[in-house]
C-alpha cells in the first residue's frame, strides 16, 4: 500500500492536467460551436453529427487512433499529445449540445424584449441569451468533467502517465490495491472538479464574489499541481534522464524495472519507466526517439515488424535476421539478448488435456471444433496465431478475447478450455498447467532482447555498454521465479528487478 500511495502524486498530476487542458479546449470550443448552430440551423445536423459520431467511437480506439495519425503528420504521436486530442474530441458532444439546447430553449418573448430595447445581436447574446442558458451550459461541462476524468484513465497505453497506470498495472499483476487506489482517486478527482464546476456557477448566479473567488481558487490551485510532472519532466530532460519502456503484462514491467536499474546503477544515468504500451505502439516511439530502450522478442519483431513468415524459424538466424535487419531498415539496435524466450504457447488445465489425451497443439485438431479458446487482446489478429491456425488447421468452436490476466481465471472457472500463454509465465506452474508442444514448430523463437533507439546508440556509449551487460543473465527458470514472485506472491517489479540487480552484483 506504501509503495503505491508514494507514486499517488505523480499519476494524479499527470492525470489532472490531462482533463484540465482537455476539458478548458472543449468549453472554448464548444460554446462558440453551440452559438454558431443556433444562428445558422444548417449548420446544426452537420455539426451536432459528427460531434455525436466521435462520441460513439470507443475511447481506447480513439485514443490509440492518434498515434498513427499523428506519426503520418510529424508530430509527436506518443505520450501527451495523442491523449490530450482524444480526451478534447471526447468532451466536446455534451457541452456542445448543451449550449445549444439552452439557447434554443429560451423564451422567444424574451428574446423579442431584448430586440425592442435596442440591444445589438452580440449584446443580446452577453447579456441576455447566455446568462438564462448558463445553468444549461454548466451542466454539460460537468457532464464533461466527469467523462473526460474516466477517459484519462486509457490514456496509459499510448504512453501518456495517468491514474490508468495504476489500473492498469493492477490488473497485470492481480493488485488488487493498485486497483482500486486508481479508481478511488479517479472518482474523487471527478467529484472535486464537479463540485467546483457547480460552486462557480452558484456564485455567479447568487452574485456571491466569495464563492466565485473560492471556486476560481480551486482550478488555480489543481492548476498548480498539474504542473509539476510537467516540471518534473523538463528538469529529467536536462539532466538527460533515459526512458524505458514496457508493453502491458508482469513480465514487461519487472524488465523495464532492471533495465531502468541497470541504467542507473552501472551508468549513473537517471532512468525512468513508462508503462502499460501496446506491442506497436512501443516499437513506434523507440524508431521515433519518444523512448529510449525497451524489452520485445524476436518472434514478435520477425513475424509483426519485419513481417516474416511465422512457420519453421530457426532461433538463431531469427536473431541475426532481426538484429542485422533492425539496425538497417529502423536505425534500432539490439543491446543485449537476455538469454531466455518468452514464446507464445497453448495451455490447457491438466487434467482436461489428460482426460481428451491432448499433449500437442496437433491433438487439438480433431477436438478443436468443441474447444473454446481464450487470448489476449492481439493474438487472434497476429501473423503467429494465423500460422498455427494454417499449420494445425485449428477451428475452435469460440474465440474469446480479453484481458491477458484474465485468461487463467477464465481457464480455472471452466469458462474456456485452451488459453494463450507466455511460456515464462508464473502462473503455468501455480495452477498446474499444461503447455501444449509446438510439434510442426508454427511459433517462431521468441528471445527476450533489449532494444535501443539510434540516438542513445549514438550519444550514450556508457548506457549502451552498461545494457550489453545484461546478455544471457536470465534464463527462462529465473523469468519465471521472477514472474511469480510478483503474480502469485503479491511483490511489486521494482522490488522483483531490485533484488535481481543485487544479486547480479555478486
Amino acid at each position: 500500500m506504501k509503495e503505491q500511495l508514494a507514486l499517488l502524486p505523480r499519476y494524479l498530476a499527470a492525470h489532472l492536467g490531462l482533463t484540465l487542458v482537455a476539458l478548458a479546449l472543449g468549453v472554448a470550443v464548444s460554446v462558440p460551436l453551440g452559438v454558431l448552430v443556433t444562428r445558422s440551423r444548417r449548420l446544426e445536423g452537420p455539426v451536432l453529427g459528427v460531434a455525436s459520431v466521435v462520441q460513439t467511437i470507443p475511447s481506447l480506439a480513439l485514443l490509440a487512433f492518434m498515434v498513427p495519425v499523428l506519426a503520418a503528420l510529424g508530430a509527436r504521436s506518443i505520450g501527451y499529445l495523442p491523449a490530450l486530442i482524444g480526451l478534447f474530441l471526447y468532451s466536446l458532444l455534451p457541452v456542445l449540445r448543451n449550449t445549444a439546447a439552452g439557447l434554443s430553449g429560451l423564451d422567444p418573448a424574451v428574446i423579442e424584449a431584448a430586440r425592442g430595447v435596442g440591444m445589438t445581436p452580440r449584446e443580446q447574446l452577453r447579456r441576455v441569451e447566455l446568462p438564462l442558458a448558463l445553468p444549461v451550459i454548466v451542466a454539460g461541462v460537468r457532464t464533461a468533467a466527469v467523462l473526460t476524468v474516466g477517459t484519462a484513465t486509457l490514456s496509459t497505453p499510448v504512453g501518456a502517465p495517468s491514474l490508468g497506470d495504476y489500473i492498469f498495472s493492477g490488473l497485470q499483476t492481480r493488485n488488487t490495491t493498485a486497483v482500486l487506489i486508481g479508481c478511488v482517486a479517479s472518482a474523487g478527482l471527478a467529484l472535486v472538479l464537479d463540485g467546483l464546476v457547480r460552486g462557480l456557477l452558484a456564485g455567479v448566479t447568487r452574485r456571491s464574489r466569495r464563492l466565485v473567488l473560492l471556486c476560481l481558487g480551486g482550478f488555480a490551485g489543481l492548476a498548480v499541481f498539474a504542473a509539476t510532472p510537467v516540471v518534473r519532466a523538463l528538469l529529467a530532460r536536462d539532466q538527460g534522464s533515459i526512458t524505458v519502456g514496457a508493453k502491458t503484462f508482469t513480465e514487461q514491467y519487472i524488465l523495464a524495472s532492471i533495465v531502468a536499474g541497470r541504467i542507473e546503477r552501472v551508468a549513473g544515468v537517471p532512468a525512468r519507466t513508462l508503462g502499460s504500451l501496446g506491442s506497436t505502439v512501443a516499437f513506434d516511439a523507440l524508431k521515433s526517439g519518444e523512448i529510449d530502450v525497451y524489452v520485445d522478442y524476436s518472434g514478435t519483431l520477425w513475424a509483426n515488424v519485419l513481417r516474416r513468415s511465422a512457420e519453421r524459424a530457426d532461433r538463431a538466424s531469427v536473431l541475426a535476421t532481426v538484429e542485422r535487419e533492425l539496425r538497417d531498415r529502423y536505425n534500432v539496435h539490439v543491446a543485449a539478448a537476455l538469454g531466455f524466450e518468452n514464446t507464445y504457447a497453448l495451455a490447457m488445465r491438466r487434467a482436461e488435456a489428460e482426460r481428451l489425451g491432448i499433449r500437442r497443439i496437433s491433438d487439438l485438431g480433431a477436438r478443436a471444433r468443441s474447444l473454446r479458446v481464450g487470448g489476449d487482446y492481439e493474438i487472434f489478429q497476429r501473423p503467429e496465431w494465423r500460422a498455427i491456425e494454417r499449420v494445425y488447421g485449428l477451428a475452435f468452436r469460440e474465440a474469446r478475447s480479453m484481458d491477458p490476466s484474465l485468461l487463467y481465471e477464465a481457464l480455472r472457472a471452466e469458462q474456456v478450455d485452451v488459453i494463450t500463454a507466455f511460456s515464462t509465465d508464473g502462473r503455468i506452474i501455480a495452477d498446474d498447467l499444461v503447455l501444449l508442444e509446438d510439434d510442426r514448430q508454427a511459433i517462431p523463437p521468441y528471445d527476450a532482447l533489449v532494444l535501443a533507439s539510434d540516438w542513445l546508440a549514438r550519444t550514450r556509449p556508457e548506457v549502451l555498454e552498461a545494457l550489453r551487460g545484461l546478455s544471457g543473465t536470465i534464463d527462462a527458470r529465473k523469468m519465471r521465479q521472477m514472474n511469480a514472485a510478483v503474480d502469485e506472491k503479491k511483490g511489486s517489479p521494482a522490488a522483483v528487478a531490485a533484488r535481481f540487480l543485487d544479486e547480479l552484483r555478486r
